[in-house]
């Protein structure tokens, strides 16, 4: 299993409890499934944990927060990302804080324009 449904759950709970996510999507990516507003990402679940992009300006707050640490699990460090376990997951209060500093950043950025389908020919 690529990632804890239960873990999904919980952020998705998450999210809806911060405030309206506006141009609410779920997509599968990253071997899990992540949580979008316009296209941009919010956060996400994988294999373990859990991720959020939290950007460059919130970027060590949330590092400063218990367990967090920046996003690895691709094989680079990605700045703006970060990443927690399942023991993290599982603590309300900084689960509330990386998502209103996911929900901020994602409300900074233009929203993504809508892919057109690919035409069979």
């Amino acid at each position: 299993m690529p990632y804890d449904e239960g873990h999904a759950t919980v952020m998705r709970d998450d999210l809806m409890a911060a405030g309206e996510l506006p141009g609410h999507e779920e997509k599968r990516m990253f071997g899990g499934l992540c949580f979008l507003s316009f296209g941009n990402m919010v956060c996400g679940v994988h294999k373990g944990g859990g991720m959020y992009r939290v950007g460059p300006d919130r970027y060590e707050t949330a590092l400063a927060l218990p367990g967090v640490k920046e996003l690895g699990f691709t094989g680079r460090p990605m700045k703006g990302m970060v990443e927690v376990d399942e023991d993290v997951l599982a603590d309300d209060d900084t689960r509330q804080k990386l998502t209103e500093l996911a929900m901020a950043f994602a409300a900074s950025l233009p929203p993504k324009p809508a892919k057109k389908p690919k035409s069979k020919s």
